[in-house]
């Protein structure tokens, strides 16, 4: 028995391009972060976990789905979820856990379909295919950027009104304060130029995204009636890369890495990997001193999260719900930060597809394996389940196409996968173009069995193969030789299987279809009998016996 208290709720924060290494209890050598270290050692920490797609909207579309990305086909950001595409809200309510949105979503509703099936997004219904299946306690999706041609964000900006109450005079303060400094002479410094990601952002610390973020968090758990799951997603450390004082100055060109990357990558690299290489983000990351500003504000970012998390943890703990709330730590995707020729995320080396993810149960069968590390292969299809099981639902594996985490959080080895899959879609890239692929064509997948990793690519390209056991900064490229065909046709198999995964028939499940089987007979539908005697006698009673009326054609 739990002695922890019914319900258990659900805090699930994600971080917005955080990497899995950028954390002291994963070893960071220069970064200090005591609050992640401290839901570590509540929980259990997973050394090995993958995201479906290494872009944000596809990424977060299969974490709320618990579906591959070619399963729900949100595959970049922008593309639609389409209309009926279940999602963790769907799941969760149907076990009487209510299910809220706080902060980022990076998704876009599919107004085509909602106008097609008549829902308006003033209803309840519509409202929650508007929001990824979740209610929207507050959304926020952090990117307010403003050109010659409006905002990149469309929907209106929570933070941005909070700001202007705050007294900052700008009709977009997220763009003129949260994410800008102020140079020398006096001028804006924005935090779109890698150059000013050395200056303060010119905000109140209080007043800067993440803090806000966390005091509408607490302020929801105040409100919430038992039991929530809560999707908390902060903006950052995602770019624009600067941060208020005193984060600003905390780290310095002496905390920077060496970047992972070697001459050996850039000579006849893959096509798709070359065309990467070649991108702007990559050029200004290949450039130490970009890299020598970037990477202390994004530490300094990390730092104001792991801050902003002590507070978060401390008022669960003060508050009395620190024993029956479970707490998800995660990111959407990693950062290149220049590691092999790349910034950014989109390809599948491991600072950009690996993900940290810690898990607190606050409940007595997860004591047992507090304070441990997993290196099972997870993917972010997994969280789920994990909550479905939480929640005390039944899994609908006929939906989600994830495995739930609560065996290993309870000390438990269960059978597991023996590859990880994840996917990336870039047609609506420059490096389509640069490549002359359709759309159709622009597509890779990556299989990944814990040692070696293969990258697929459609359009006719080779694939690329990386052994990390032997090279675990994947800078040798395996395929570009004959010596591991075998290592390649293996794990084309593993993708092949994946590939024939039953993931279409979602509207009914292995339980219904049991229970369908012999039903039509029941109900006088009888084709294929010679007389009668092979099936029981009641189902042909009706069929039995004088006619009703003869007729005899005069």
């Amino acid at each position: 028995m739990d002695s922890a208290p019914e319900p258990v709720n659900i805090l699930f924060i994600m971080y917005d391009q955080l990497r899995y290494d950028y954390l002291s209890c994963a070893g960071h050598p220069h970064l200090h972060t005591p609050n992640f270290d401290r839901v570590a050692k509540m929980g259990v920490r997973f050394t090995n976990a993958y995201v479906q797609s290494p872009i944000c909207g596809a990424s977060r579309m299969s974490f709320y789905t618990g579906r591959y990305t070619s399963s729900h086909g949100a595959q970049w950001n922008g593309f639609p979820l389409r209309v009926g595409e279940q999602t963790m809200g769907d799941h969760l309510r149907r076990s009487g856990m209510d299910c809220w949105l706080l902060g980022k979503t990076h998704m876009k509703a599919d107004a085509e379909g909602m106008q097609r099936l008549g829902l308006s997004a003033d209803s309840l219904i519509g409202a929650r295919q508007a929001e990824c299946g979740f209610d929207a306690w507050i959304r926020d999706d952090g990117l307010w950027g403003q050109g010659p041609d409006g905002f990149y964000d469309e929907k209106r900006s929570p933070y941005n009104e909070y700001l202007k109450t705050k007294g900052y005079p700008s009709e977009n303060p997220w763009a003129d304060f949260a994410n800008a400094g102020v140079d020398d002479s006096g001028d804006m410094a924005s935090g779109w130029m890698f150059d000013n990601a050395d200056k303060p952002a010119n905000i109140r610390e209080e007043d800067s995204e993440t803090p806000w973020l966390t005091r509408k968090t607490m302020e929801f758990i105040e409100q919430a009636k038992a039991p929530w799951c809560a999707h908390v997603s902060f903006i950052k450390p995602h770019w624009p890369y600067i941060v208020p004082a005193p984060y600003h100055d905390m780290f310095g060109p002496n905390n920077v890495p060496q970047a992972v990357r070697h001459e050996m990558e850039q000579d006849d690299p893959h096509p798709v990997f070359g065309a990467y290489m070649e991108n702007r983000i990559a050029q200004a990351f290949q450039r130490e001193e970009v890299r020598q500003k970037v990477i202390p504000a994004y530490m300094g970012l990390i730092k104001q999260c792991d801050d902003q998390l002590g507070v978060l943890l401390d008022f669960l703990e003060q508050s009395g719900r620190m024993d029956n709330t479970m707490i998800v730590l995660t990111s959407d995707h990693g950062d290149y930060l220049g590691d092999h020729w790349l910034g950014e995320k989109d390809l599948f080396h491991e600072p950009s597809v690996k993900v940290p993810l810690i898990i607190y149960d606050p409940r007595a069968r997860a004591d047992a394996a507090r304070g441990t590390t997993c290196d099972a292969l997870v993917e972010s299809i997994d969280l789920a389940p994990t909550f479905v099981e939480v929640a005390g639902g039944k899994v609908a594996d006929h939906i989600l196409e994830g495995r739930s985490l609560l065996p290993w959080l309870h000390g438990e080895t269960p059978d597991w996968r023996q590859f990880a899959i994840s996917e990336f879609d870039y047609s609506a890239t420059p490096q389509c173009v640069k490549l002359g692929l359709e759309p159709r064509d622009a597509r890779l997948f990556m299989v990944f069995d814990g040692r070696y990793k293969l990258m697929h690519a459609e359009g006719g390209f080779r694939p690329m193969l990386f052994d990390l056991q032997n090279d675990p900064q994947e800078f040798v490229d395996l395929a570009k030789g004959d010596g591991h065909q075998a290592e390649i046709d293996r794990l084309y198999g593993c993708l092949a299987q994946w590939g024939r995964r039953l993931a279409q028939r979602v509207t009914r499940s292995e339980d219904d279809i049991k229970a369908m089987r012999s039903k039509s007979g029941r109900k006088g539908i009888l084709p294929f009998l010679v007389d009668g005697s092979e099936v029981p006698a009641e189902l042909t009673e009706r069929y039995r016996g004088p006619a009703p009326h003869i007729y005899t054609g005069e």
